[in-house]
C-alpha cells in the first residue's frame, strides 16, 4: 500500500509517477554536432519520457533532440537516470521532423 505521505511506493521497486507503455520504436539521437546521429530503440514510453537502448559505450549527452519516425516528431529530450546500455529520458517539447535528418 502506498504511504500518502510518500506517493512513491518504494515497495514496488519502481519509481516512476506514470505507466510506460512498451514500445519497440526505433529512434534517432540528433546531436548538435554537424548533425551527428545516434540510433536508438525506444523500449518504453509515455507522453512525458520514455526508456531507450542505446550501443553499448556510446555517449550520450544529457539533452539531445531525440526523432522517432513512427510518431513523425522529434522530441526534445532530458536525460534522468542511466544504466549499462539504457537511458530514461524525460521530454521537454516537441519539433517537426529534422530537415537535416534523411530518415
Amino acid at each position: 500500500m502506498t504511504d500518502p505521505a510518500n506517493p512513491v511506493d518504494k515497495g514496488a521497486g519502481d519509481n516512476r509517477r506514470e505507466h510506460r507503455q512498451r514500445v519497440l520504436k526505433g529512434g534517432t539521437i540528433i546531436l548538435g554536432i554537424q548533425s551527428s546521429e545516434i540510433s536508438c530503440v525506444l523500449r518504453n514510453q509515455h507522453e512525458n519520457g520514455a526508456e531507450l537502448k542505446v550501443p553499448p559505450d556510446t555517449r550520450v549527452p544529457d539533452r539531445f533532440l531525440l526523432y522517432v519516425p513512427s510518431d513523425g516528431v522529434a522530441y526534445r529530450s532530458e536525460v534522468r537516470w542511466r544504466r549499462n546500455d539504457r537511458i530514461g529520458v524525460q521530454f521537454t517539447g516537441k519539433e517537426p521532423k529534422p530537415k537535416l535528418h534523411y530518415g
